[in-house]
């Protein structure tokens, strides 16, 4: 299963990244359109979706990779009971990515629904955009319960030490 989670999050993590590379294409041709006198309607607002897509889809592998920022601070300060800090940062996470995944299901729902479409020139069904924001925030609350299994039954570890010391 282990395996199984890592390649789904390294997956979200490619898959980010070529968005990020979506945006400079994007870019890239909107400027040449604009240099040779033609159109491209709608290019901001690719870029927009392109930029919403990698945000969403890095979360679960950089919380993986344990590149988030965290408390870290405030946890020294805890001193013994520093292992209570990080169970509480992860209970809440895995709560808050939860609730965000299920806002975010309800707007693309209602999106759906409603036929919402984009403002700008292209003219895009919003819930085409919203999934990947659906999909993101699927994977990042599987990687906090993922986190928070590891924390409760694996047992805790002080992974960053060198960050501890650096802080005194």
């Amino acid at each position: 299963m282990r395996i199984f989670l890592d390649k789904i999050y390294l997956s979200c993590a490619y898959f980010a990244a070529l968005n990020l590379t979506l945006i400079l294409i994007i870019i890239c041709l909107q400027m040449f359109a604009r240099w040779t006198g033609f159109t491209f309607p709608g290019a901001t607002a690719y870029a927009g979706y392109a930029m919403a897509n990698s945000a969403f889809f890095a979360m679960a592998h950089t919380l993986n990779r344990d590149g988030h920022i965290r408390v870290r601070i405030l946890l020294h300060k805890l001193g013994a009971n520093k292992k209570w800090g990080e169970l509480w940062c992860f209970i809440i996470g895995s709560g808050l990515s939860i609730s965000f995944f299920y806002y975010a299901c309800r707007g693309l729902y209602f999106s759906y629904i409603f036929n919402d479409v984009s403002q700008s020139q292209d003219a895009t069904p919003m819930w085409i955009p919203q999934m990947s924001m659906v999909l993101g925030t699927f994977v990042l609350a599987l990687a906090f319960l993922d986190k928070l299994y590891q924390f409760i039954f694996i047992g805790y570890t002080d992974t960053e030490i060198e960050d501890d010391k650096a802080i005194d």
